[in-house]
């Protein structure tokens, strides 16, 4: 991961000293498990050290709340309970976060709570203006797909599930919206590009594996993880997109980082 770190670090100061405008975004895209929450906690402690104000934003942690979940479930579609894919997110939310992190005085950043599904009482409070967001999440910067691209399911989630393609239709037609408006906020792209989409379920799997080790340690449950079954099943709600910016980002990113299956730069 330093090798990454390393990389990034130097992209994002090389763009800083090019220009005034603050705060900077800098977009870092990755599939699950492909180390995204390491890397933007080591690159933010660095930057810190060098006095600069810094802020992280997760992708994650602007997903609706359950109850807005459920209710795009019953009408639009029962895909859309789950979290993870576009339209499943408050993109006003973000707006407003990216705009207020401009502004002096304290920003609110939100927390999803992935224990209990939904938005935790309480964020983190950030004092404004910061220089650099560091704006990171597993589909950051994607774009949406072409409409023929939509037609053949890619797993069986999609076979089963969604037969007709409106759920995949819809995740693909919110993309395409505010999402665009959000990530158009991004003043430099860095992907982190997996080998291929078959590790990310390896990936997942050892973060699943990972968590429960540091919840037992803690004396605390660990029911709610997921087995590596539940863990196959939840990651074909990703597939799709993830192939698609595997397949597409690296070609315009300012940055794309080739990870190999244990995550090492090569």
């Amino acid at each position: 991961m330093t090798a990454s770190l390393d990389r990034v670090e130097a992209l994002l100061r090389e763009r800083l000293a090019g220009t005034s405008r603050r705060p900077f975004v800098l977009g870092l895209c990755g599939a699950q498990g492909s180390g995204k929450s390491t890397l933007v906690e080591g690159l933010a402690a660095r930057l810190r050290g060098t006095g600069l104000r810094v802020a992280v934003l997760s992708l994650d942690d602007l997903y609706l709340t359950k109850g807005e979940r459920q209710d795009l479930a019953r009408d639009i579609h029962p895909l859309l309970e789950t979290r993870g894919v576009p339209g499943t997110h408050d993109v006003p939310l973000g707006l407003f976060v990216l705009d207020r992190l401009a502004e002096p005085g304290r920003t609110l950043l939100p927390r999803f709570d992935k224990a209990t599904d939904t938005r935790a009482p309480e964020g983190t409070w950030v004092e404004g203006p910061v220089d650099v967001v560091l704006f990171e999440g597993w589909c950051v910067g994607a774009r949406p797909q072409p409409a023929d691209a939509l037609t053949a399911p890619v797993n069986d989630l999609e076979r089963r599930r969604d037969p007709d393609g409106r759920w995949r239709r819809h995740v693909n037609a919110e993309l395409a919206g505010s999402y665009q408006r959000l990530f158009d906020r991004i003043d430099a792209l860095v992907l982190l590009a997996a080998p291929d989409f078959a590790i990310v379920r390896d990936w997942r799997i050892e973060q699943e594996e990972n968590l429960r080790r540091t919840l037992r340690a803690a004396g605390k449950p660990a029911d709610g993880t997921m087995t590596d079954e539940q863990v196959t099943g939840f990651i074909q709600f990703y597939e799709r997109l993830t192939r698609h910016i595997l397949a597409e980002m690296p070609g315009r990113a300012d940055l794309t980082v080739r990870l190999d299956a244990r995550r090492q730069v090569i």
